[in-house]
């Protein structure tokens, strides 16, 4: 092989004898370089673009994170159904997390905390100046006001007196899940309680004194006992905690109703005054009657006592008796005598009658008392 084959040719200076001059580059066109930096411009929005998606779905997520209080509960309905049966669906205190919106849909339920409802079904019409009036201690109904069924509520009692009758109820939800989702408005159902059982306590009682001034607390506790199963009934899932009623009559009849209670109480002024005195004699009289029974017990064991021992006297004198008769005779005559004559005030001596008959005595019964009379020296 020849050394052309073998080494390449080499290249020349510019200028040197035998060299080919190389070409210049030629230059690019204007439309390259414009498509170029819209690929760059592309390639940086695209980055933009895929740190703003993973800032967005970072924030989507942790939008789901949510707290629950100590006073309730929480369940998360997904596509709206409970996560979860029973207790296992309650979320308790803290912090925890669900899908955000649309998928899943917390709900929060009071568990613990006290729960009111108020019940104006048989109260008369207050208007919103009324109610703040009523807030402030200001507000009195007039009683000239007719009663117009077509706004005010009422009740009737047994006797078919009209009263008006409000009550306020506190309760406490024992079963969250079916508090929450098994009614449309589980506090308008309790309130709906509330008021059938102020219906029913007002019916019940045959005496309207007995509602306003007698017998309020039993009036009341006829309303809790009667929503207590009520709510047993209709399974609410809550537990009755206390209810404060108010019953007054009908404004109209206001100054009556005052006047038979003024009556009504001074009657139950006497007759408790009556009573008291009655205690008083009473107590007076069993006193005594317990004290004569003592008394009269102790006498009879002292009689018992002493005729006791007499019999164990005479039983003792029995032997002696036998053995010489008028000699104990004698004994008991003058022992006798001795004891009456100890206790005698005063004593008369009779000498035997010579004709041997007996002698007639004839006694003064309270006579006075004699006087002694005193001489001139002064001597009896």
């Amino acid at each position: 092989m020849s050394d052309d084959h073998e080494h390449p040719p080499r290249e020349r200076a510019p200028g040197q004898p035998g060299q080919v001059p190389t070409p210049a580059a030629e230059p690019q066109p204007q439309e390259d370089a414009g498509s170029q930096a819209l690929a760059e411009a592309f390639r940086s929005s695209f980055f933009i673009v895929q740190v703003a998606m993973v800032v967005l779905v970072a924030v989507f997520f942790c939008s789901g994170i949510f707290s629950v209080g100590p006073q309730e509960k929480a369940v998360i309905l997904r596509l709206g159904r409970p996560v979860g049966e029973g207790a296992g669906a309650l979320l308790g205190a803290g912090l925890h997390w669900a899908f955000p919106r649309p998928f899943d849909e917390v709900r929060r339920i009071p568990f613990t905390e006290i729960q009111s409802v108020k019940s104006d079904t048989g109260w008369y019409y207050m208007s919103a100046q009324d109610e703040a009036a009523e807030a402030a201690g200001n507000y009195h109904a007039s009683p000239s006001a007719a009663l117009n069924p077509a706004m005010d509520g009422y009740t009737m009692t047994g006797d078919g007196n009209i009263i008006h009758t409000r009550a306020t109820l506190q309760y406490k939800v024992e079963d969250p899940i079916r508090y929450e989702f098994d009614f449309a408005d589980a506090s308008r159902s309790v309130r709906d309680v509330l008021d059938e059982a102020l219906i029913y306590a007002s019916a019940k009682f045959t005496n309207v004194d007995d509602v306003l001034r007698r017998e309020r607390a039993r009036y009341q506790e006829t309303i809790v006992a009667r929503v207590t199963q009520l709510a047993q009934q209709q399974d609410l899932g809550i537990s009755v905690l206390g209810c404060n009623v108010e019953a007054i009559p009908p404004a109209r009849l206001q100054p009556d109703f005052e006047r038979v209670t003024t009556a009504l109480s001074a009657a139950d002024t006497v007759k408790n005054e009556a009573e008291a005195e009655q205690n008083t004699i009473t107590n007076a009289a069993a006193a005594e009657a317990n004290r004569r029974i003592s008394t009269a017990q102790t006498d009879a064991t002292n009689l018992v006592a002493s005729v006791k021992a007499d019999a164990d006297r005479f039983t003792a004198l029995l032997p002696r008796y036998e053995k010489n008769a008028a000699l104990v005779r004698s004994y008991l005559y003058f022992q006798t005598v001795a004891d009456v004559m100890t206790n005698v005030s005063g004593k008369w001596y009779m000498p035997e009658n010579p004709g041997g008959e007996p002698w007639e005595i004839r006694l003064q019964l309270s006579r006075p008392p004699v006087t002694p009379t005193v001489s001139a020296t002064g001597m009896p």
